[in-house]
């Protein structure tokens, strides 16, 4: 009897268990799908901005060159109605709008805890999402070396931070930080057709958290974002197929000669970056600063209209031309006009990114030296990504996302060995000529005056 009741007592203890462990497994089940929607929604949501938006930047950069080829002239008044208008709409509507995004984010994600998560309201938000765009494009049409892969970056994170704040209170807890990282490296994603270059941008960049807290959410924003934008503007590479056939491992000297000036170079690009910082801060007042605007946009004009329009624009077309038409030849001091028209324009207060112009910079320095050393044209194309790499490693301080970026922008995977030697030694010889990375200063600098904001608002 006893027997019997203790194998109807295990009997019905086994049902309860199973029962229970049916409703946890369903609950997380239900959880999980819900932690996910929003990550699912701001992958969408990005992937359509960044197609929209590299739609407008392109469009702007095709209506400057063609009033320019109508009256050469007339830059020197398109060019400081750009620059000042640009200016003004980051100070007057959203002040963290300006420059490349990436130190915001950067900022943001630091800034995702408990204690100062509202700060990250000022970096990321709706506002300057609108600003970002329409201060670029501004800036872009009065002549401005600017991009909008960085600025994509800020914009797909606000869309990833808005959803975050605008979940019910009963949607189960999603971690900001993990929005914020997500949605950069959909930004990235999507805005160079580079899904591999998003998720180590956020891990080299962003990521102080080991990859297994994040994987999940940063490779479905990724994939996502990249599927959206390849759905409406059609499956393609930012910068195409350059051949680089027959090229053997004898290239390794000059691969690290032009590793070695790209990274020099960027080293003092950084520096002139710097010292333009400081300069600007110098003038306080609102016509101080218009004053300046006018004069920087003044350089740029003369240089556009007495020597060459490759100072202006984001550079993508003296990649191309570097890589697809060899009858064109890049001049000497193309990588100069770039560093110049670069540092003025980013440094303007208005909106715009670096990496597209760093890119420029590193394949014009690549293509001289190709072209000076008479090396044959598949070389010389190895020589440009090379450049490509080691310029842009050495301004953002991240070698493996400058080396992944510029491998799946042209799919030319045989070349990895070069590119992450290029992104090494870039990197490396930025750091000889300056200490601080540019990301990582501005960075700072965003995180130090959101705190002394929230310090002077709590004694008032």
């Amino acid at each position: 009897m006893r027997h019997r009741f203790s194998e109807k007592y295990l009997k019905n203890i086994r049902l309860y268990l199973s029962a229970n462990l049916l409703v946890i497994k369903n609950k997380n089940v239900h959880t999980n799908i819900l932690q996910a929607i929003p990550f699912w929604v701001g992958a969408v949501i990005s992937g359509i901005i960044a197609v929209l938006y590299a739609w407008l930047i392109d469009k702007t950069e095709h209506y400057i060159l063609e009033i320019l080829a109508w009256k050469s002239w007339l830059i020197f008044f398109i060019s400081p109605i750009g620059f000042i208008g640009s200016w003004w709409l980051v100070q007057r509507f959203a002040p963290y709008a300006k420059g490349s995004g990436v130190p915001q984010v950067m900022a943001a994600v630091e800034l995702s805890t408990p204690v100062h998560r509202h700060l990250a309201k000022h970096l990321l938000s709706l506002k300057i999402m609108i600003i970002k765009v329409l201060s670029s494009m501004l800036l872009v049409f009065g002549g401005g070396a600017v991009g909008r892969e960085g600025p994509t970056i800020q914009v797909s994170s606000s869309v990833f931070r808005v959803i975050n704040d605008i979940l019910p209170s009963w949607w189960p807890s999603i971690s900001r930080k993990n929005m914020i990282m997500a949605g950069s490296a959909a930004g990235l994603s999507a805005a160079f057709n580079t899904p591999l270059a998003g998720i180590v941008f956020a891990i080299e960049e962003l990521s102080k958290t080991e990859l297994k807290y994040i994987k999940t959410s940063l490779f479905t924003g990724v994939l996502i974002a990249g599927l959206t934008a390849q759905l409406l503007a059609g499956s393609y590479l930012y910068l195409g197929y350059p051949n680089t056939k027959n090229v053997t491992i004898q290239i390794i000297p000059a691969v690290i000669v032009v590793s070695l000036i790209g990274g020099i170079m960027s080293g003092y690009q950084t520096r002139f970056l710097f010292y333009l910082q400081g300069f600007r801060r110098k003038f306080k007042k609102n016509k101080e600063q218009i004053i300046l605007l006018f004069i920087f946009s003044m350089i740029i004009s003369c240089v556009i209209f007495f020597v060459s329009n490759s100072i202006m624009g984001s550079g993508k077309n003296i990649m191309e031309t570097a890589l697809f038409d060899s009858s064109k030849k890049i001049n000497w001091y193309t990588p100069f006009l770039r560093m110049l028209g670069n540092g003025l324009s980013f440094n303007s207060g208005g909106a715009g990114g670096i990496f597209a112009p760093a890119l420029s910079i590193g394949a014009s320095i690549g293509a001289v030296f190709g072209e000076l050393s008479e090396y044959t044209s598949q070389e010389t194309r190895v020589l440009i990504l090379v450049g490509m790499v080691a310029f842009l490693s050495g301004i953002t301080r991240a070698p493996f996302t400058s080396s992944i970026i510029v491998l799946e922008m042209t799919d030319r995977h045989s070349l990895l060995f070069y590119l992450i030697i290029a992104g090494m030694v870039g990197n490396q010889c930025s750091r000889w000529i300056t200490k601080e990375a540019l990301y990582s200063k501005l960075n700072k600098s965003y995180i130090r005056e959101l705190k002394e904001r929230k310090v002077a608002k709590s004694d008032s």
